[in-house]
C-alpha cells in the first residue's frame, strides 16, 4: 500500500481516480415554471416580512409587557420577548434555507483536489466564483426577496435596541432613591415599621422603606415588578442603636437620630457590597468584600480599607404613631465610588446647601 501510494504522488500533480459518472439532472418545479417560482418568491418575502414585524413586537413588548405579569402560568413578558424575537429569526432562516434550495440554481459541480497554498490564478478563479454565486443567487432580478430579507435583517436591531436600553440613566438617578419625608423604616423581612422600644443598645436591624410592602390595610406595595429590584438595590438600610453619649454628629447631623437609633445606607461606597458585619463595642460596619471599615458612630465615617467615602446617612425621625421615618431622601449619593461621582456630589451639596 505504501508503495502504492509513493507511486500516485511521484508527478507534480496526482492523477484523480476515474469519474464515476452522475445520475440525471432532475429540474425542479420552480426551475421550469415561472409562476410556481414567483409564488416561492413571494412566500419567502412573506416570512421575511412578518420576521420584520415580529422583530418590531419584541421592541414593543419589552416596554409594554409587565414583568411580573403571567400567561398559562409562565412569564408573559418572556414569552412575549421569547416568542417575537425566536419568530423572527427562525423565519430569517427558513427564508434564507428555502431561497436556497428552490431559487438558487442547482446544478452539480466537480473539482478537483489542489494545492494548500493556493495561487494567484486559484485566487482570481475564487472571485470570480463569488461573482458567479452572486450571480446564480438571483438577487439582482429579484429586488422583492433582496429587500425584504434586508428589511427583516435590519428590524432585528430594534430588538438589540430594546435591550441596550437598560445600560441607560441609573434607576432614579445617582442621588435618589425612593426614601421620602415619612416614609417608616420597616423590617426588611417582615416588613413591620418599628419603634424605638423595638432596638436594643447594640443591635443592628436590616431594613427598608415601607413602599416595597403592602400597607396595613392591604394597600398594594408602592413599588414592585422589576422597579423593585432596581430600587432595592439602592434603599436598603442598617439601623443600628447606641448610647446618645457614643455619637459624635456632624454640625447639621444633630436632630438626625432617634434616642440613639441612627440609620445608614447599607451599600459600600467602594464598589457598592452589601454589608451589615457590626461591632457593637466599637461601632464599626465591617465589608465583607474588601473589608472597609466604617465608624457609625462618628458619621459613617470610613477608618480602614479602600473606601474612602463614608456610609451616607437617612435622618430620622419619629411620626405621630410613634413609629421610626425619613425625614428625608438621603442628602448624599447612595452608590459606589465611581469617578464621575465625585461631580454629582459637589452638585448635590450645592442643591442642599452644603459645602464639603
Amino acid at each position: 500500500m505504501s508503495q502504492e501510494v509513493e507511486h500516485q504522488t511521484e508527478g507534480d500533480v496526482a492523477e484523480p481516480i476515474a469519474d464515476p459518472g452522475l445520475p440525471e439532472h432532475h429540474y425542479r418545479v420552480t426551475d421550469v415554471d415561472e409562476a410556481q417560482s414567483r409564488r416561492t418568491e413571494r412566500q419567502i418575502s412573506a416570512m421575511f416580512v412578518i420576521a420584520s414585524l415580529l422583530a418590531v413586537g419584541f421592541f414593543v413588548a419589552y416596554f409594554t409587557v409587565e414583568f411580573d405579569t403571567t400567561f398559562l402560568g409562565w412569564s408573559a413578558q418572556n414569552v412575549a420577548l421569547g416568542g417575537t424575537l425566536g419568530g423572527s429569526l427562525l423565519l430569517i432562516g427558513l427564508g434564507i434555507i428555502q431561497w436556497a434550495k428552490k431559487i438558487m440554481s442547482d446544478h452539480e459541480m466537480i473539482e478537483l483536489r489542489h494545492p494548500a497554498k493556493s495561487s494567484d490564478d486559484d485566487r482570481e478563479a475564487v472571485l470570480a466564483d463569488l461573482n458567479a454565486g452572486i450571480q446564480e443567487s438571483q438577487i439582482a432580478r429579484r429586488p422583492l426577496l433582496r429587500n425584504t430579507l434586508l428589511g427583516s435583517l435590519a428590524a432585528l436591531a430594534l430588538p438589540g435596541a430594546a435591550l441596550l436600553w437598560d445600560l441607560g440613566p441609573v434607576p432614579y438617578g445617582h442621588s435618589q432613591t425612593v426614601w421620602r419625608k415619612g416614609m417608616r423604616v420597616v423590617n426588611d423581612v417582615s416588613g413591620l415599621p418599628m419603634k424605638p422600644s423595638d432596638l436594643e443598645v447594640g443591635q443592628l436591624v436590616n431594613a427598608e422603606p415601607a413602599a416595597f410592602f403592602p400597607g396595613p390595610d392591604g394597600e398594594e406595595a408602592e413599588v414592585h415588578g422589576h422597579d423593585l429590584l432596581a430600587a432595592k438595590a439602592k434603599a436598603a438600610v442598617i439601623v443600628v442603636r447606641m448610647r446618645p453619649e457614643d455619637i459624635t454628629p456632624e454640625k447639621g447631623k444633630e436632630n438626625w437620630g432617634v434616642d440613639g437609633i441612627l440609620c445608614y445606607s447599607k451599600i459600600c461606597t467602594h464598589v457598592g457590597c452589601p454589608i451589615s458585619l457590626w461591632e457593637q463595642q466599637t461601632h464599626h460596619l465591617l465589608c465583607p468584600c474588601h473589608q472597609s471599615t466604617f465608624d457609625l458612630a462618628d458619621n459613617g465615617k470610613a477608618v480602614f480599607g479602600p473606601a474612602y467615602r463614608p456610609l451616607p446617612q437617612l435622618p430620622l425621625k419619629i411620626d405621630s404613631e410613634g413609629y421610626l421615618v425619613a425625614q428625608s431622601d438621603f442628602p448624599d449619593i447612595v452608590t459606589p465610588s465611581y469617578p464621575e461621582i465625585a461631580q454629582d456630589q459637589k452638585d448635590l451639596d450645592e442643591k442642599n446647601g452644603r459645602n464639603k
